[in-house]
């Protein structure tokens, strides 16, 4: 078998209310990386000032500021300026985001099994937890 130092990797784009990620989130966050189901590679809160200057900080710098002291991170850089610049015209101006790049910790075994056997994933596609939910809850009313 093929042993991928990395599984796949997803970069989010959160939204925060203030300046800095919920203590909940990073409680969340924490308990998904200390039980192996995700690795946190970076995370960057982007603000957008009412002119459009954009500023990004690397919270592992400044982790006691933002509650992430007992986070690892398992390969910081991964999210570059490209990436930090891309995120940032979503931001709407006066407001702050959180650009987090989690590996998928689980599916790294699956992805090393799928490129060992000679196949390859050709697509892959999220569909967002509150779609998820809307369209059961529609189809458990469906039949009312």
């Amino acid at each position: 078998m093929v042993d991928f130092r990395f599984g796949p990797v997803e970069l989010y784009l959160v939204s925060l209310d203030g300046d800095r990620p919920a203590p909940a989130v990073i409680a969340a966050l924490t308990d998904l990386v200390a039980a192996g189901t995700v690795n946190l590679l970076d995370f960057v809160v982007v603000s957008k000032a009412e002119d459009g200057t954009v500023t990004a900080i690397e919270i592992e710098e400044h982790a006691d500021e933002y509650g992430v002291a007992d986070l690892e991170f398992a390969a910081l850089g991964v999210t570059g300026q490209e990436d930090i610049d891309e995120f940032a015209e979503l931001i709407e101006p006066g407001t702050s985001a959180a650009v987090v790049a989690l590996e998928l910790a689980w599916a790294a075994r699956l992805s090393s099994a799928v490129q060992a056997s000679g196949a390859e994933v050709l697509s892959v596609e999220r569909i967002p937890a509150p779609v998820v939910n809307a369209l059961v809850d529609a189809l458990d009313n469906e039949g009312e």
